[in-house]
């Protein structure tokens, strides 16, 4: 078997296979707009919700009193006195049951506090998301036992840190690879092994280390402190500065088999369940980005003047203004919709929080871009730079270069639209797998093929005509209702053009990474408007026609991206880049690199420390 087939085989092995319950995304991509599984959105108990706005009303003071994001940004350090802050207001349990000394709050609030902290200084959110989203609290709270969950989780809530720990030196995206073993003796599992850029690992307390057992991946809560676990180094990166980010090494470091979370071979079916969720909080750090982004473009569009008018009443750059404002009005409702469907539970959301995800951490990047752009020199400039002579310390650079992990965090781009693509096919695969699969025999493929003209012959009629064509549907939604219809006709094209896809190519789609890439972009783009519509109607109860404004530009510019995605579908130069870049790779064109001297230091590509002494930080 080839390491490809052995990775696919690993990844499908540990994937949700059954839909027990019903998802908003999933009907999409399939043709189906079911908008009364997303209006009205799910509301948090009033009781949850008071205590939620008391708690974000608490967190504003805090960060405005005690938090200075400028030196977080100057010593790359997060002060030990805002730590212990942030314990005391309870903001490392926001998720966890009051039961284990938790805060018991929504995710909605979660969500909130995080756009909130992540608008002032995203390493503090990054060191609370990490704790939180992926790190002890999140898989004890869905698959520890309950002598885990008193063990762990009042620490966690009491502010004791804590890291996930999954990639490598070696091993990214390719679990398949991973070298960190885990073996039984007795009533301990021994670990060796190294794992690379492990978020909050310098400072945390407590560990979630995936390791092999045997064939299989398991996953162990890892107490920091136990003899044998030394952390070589402290990272640095091109942003987020503050966060604690390192390598460690795990030489028999002893593990009692209490601490293994579920059963052995259920590490990464944790992992990619637990981020079903601890994905949102991504996108909230990515939508206070672009809340922020909004006010700095209002009041320097104001204040800047040139050729005799305020550079926002310029059409070059009122262009800009309008999409920064619009997307952060769209980013914010799909962060706010994602979140309230988690807390409501009746929904799956594996795809609507994957598809968050990525949607808006290329979005808000985007958004923080075109503010850099606005900003001109000063956006390039630092704040402390531009304080320093003066002016006001407007840190868009530095949010720049904080964002553009988000692409890489919790999975790449590239990686999210494989795995969403992978969800959003699964009825194709479930009626025609093993006729797509190559290494199926001609037995399978007849039976497939039964299958598959029985579910096709019930599913395309579907997808000839819908509610998109009815000009009266969604009139509740009043001017935004065309953009609904625009979504439903939209989706039925989308799955039109997915059956296409699989028909043209069979085994081979899913190798046609640039065109799966842009039929979940626009299922992202779908999503979105659909989101933006549903907030605009809630939010018209009190601010009036406002909402409705933001929500029709956001709308129509998503429109216009859609119409580019679909042209590329079909008319696109990918075969072609796919064999330059294979000549590249051959050596073929090493003419071009002529002429330029390499700044990089030397070293081997990929490499694993060695020696050293320990790095770690306490937090006093």
């Amino acid at each position: 078997m080839s390491e490809y087939a052995k990775a696919r085989e690993l990844g499908e092995q540990a994937r949700e296979k059954e839909w027990t319950r019903p998802s908003f995304a999933r009907q999409l991509f399939l043709g189906d707009f079911r908008l009364d599984l997303v209006h009205p959105a799910p509301a948090p108990r009033e009781e949850a919700a008071q205590r939620g706005e008391e708690f974000v009303r608490t967190m504003r003071r805090f960060l405005d009193a005690q938090v200075d994001p400028a030196e977080i940004e100057r010593t790359a350090r997060v002060p030990d006195a805002v730590v212990k802050g942030l314990a005391e207001l309870g903001a490392f349990g926001i998720t966890i049951g009051t039961e284990y000394g938790g805060l018991g709050l929504p995710y909605l609030y979660y969500c909130r506090a995080l756009m909130l902290v992540g608008s002032y200084s995203p390493a503090l959110a990054t060191l609370l998301s990490a704790h939180q989203s992926i790190g002890v609290p999140q898989p004890l709270k869905q698959f520890g036992t309950e002598e885990q969950k008193r063990e762990f989780l009042p620490r966690c809530a009491r502010g004791e840190i804590s890291a996930f720990l999954l990639t490598e030196p070696d091993v990214g995206s390719d679990p398949a690879r991973l070298s960190t073993t885990a073996v039984r003796d007795g009533d301990d599992y021994v670990l060796d092994g190294v794992k690379l850029w492990t978020t909050n690992g310098v400072v945390a307390d407590l560990l979630v280390v995936m390791a092999r057992t045997g064939k299989k991946i398991s996953a162990f809560v890892v107490e920091a402190a136990s003899p044998g676990i030394t952390v070589r180094r402290r990272n640095s990166f091109m942003g987020l500065r503050g966060i604690e980010n390192g390598v460690t090494e795990f030489a028999q470091v002893r593990v009692p088999a209490r601490n293994l979370i579920g059963r052995e071979g259920e590490g990464l079916k944790i992992a990619l369940t637990t981020l079903n969720t601890g994905r949102l909080a991504l996108p909230a750090t990515c939508a206070g980005n672009a809340k922020w982004a909004v006010r700095i473009a209002r009041e320097w569009g104001n204040a800047r003047v040139q050729w005799g008018r305020r550079i926002g009443d310029h059409e070059a750059v009122a262009t800009k203004i309008a999409f920064i404002a619009a997307t952060a009005y769209a980013l914010e409702a799909v962060c706010e919709l994602t979140s309230r469907m988690a807390d409501d539970r009746r929904n799956d959301i594996r795809i609507e929080a994957a598809l968050a995800k990525l949607y808006a951490s290329e979005l808000g990047y985007q958004v923080l871009d075109e503010l850099v752009q606005i900003r001109g020199g000063r956006g390039f400039e630092t704040a402390e730079s531009l304080a320093a002579r003066g002016e006001r310390g407007v840190p868009a650079e530095q949010m720049l270069r904080d964002a553009r992990i988000n692409r890489i965090f919790e999975g790449s781009s590239e990686i999210m639209r494989l795995l969403i693509t992978r969800e959003a096919v699964d009825a194709h695969l479930s009626a025609a797998g093993e006729l797509i699969d190559p290494s199926a025999s001609r037995q399978d493929r007849a039976r497939a093929l039964k299958r598959a003209s029985a579910f096709y012959a019930r599913w395309l009629p579907r997808l000839v005509a819908g509610t998109g064509n009815l000009p009266t549907s969604y009139a509740e939604f009043g001017a935004l209702a065309g953009h609904l219809r625009h979504v439903e006709r939209v989706s039925r094209k989308l799955a039109r053009s997915t059956f296409y896809g699989m028909s043209r190519w069979q085994g081979r789609l899913e190798h046609r990474q640039a065109f799966l890439g842009r039929i979940v972009d626009i299922g992202a783009e779908l999503f979105a408007m659909t989101a933006v519509c549903v907030k605009a109607r809630e939010d018209a109860a009190d601010l009036g026609c406002r909402p409705y404004e933001l929500a029709d530009t956001f709308c129509r510019q998503a429109a216009g991206r859609i119409d580019a995605l679909f042209a590329r579908l079909w008319d696109n130069s990918d075969t072609r880049d796919a064999r330059l870049a294979r000549y590249v790779l051959d050596g073929r064109y090493t003419f071009v690199e002529e002429g330029v001297l390499d700044p990089s230091i030397d070293g081997p590509w990929v490499g694993t420390p060695e020696g050293g002494e320990d790095v770690r930080r306490t937090i006093h």
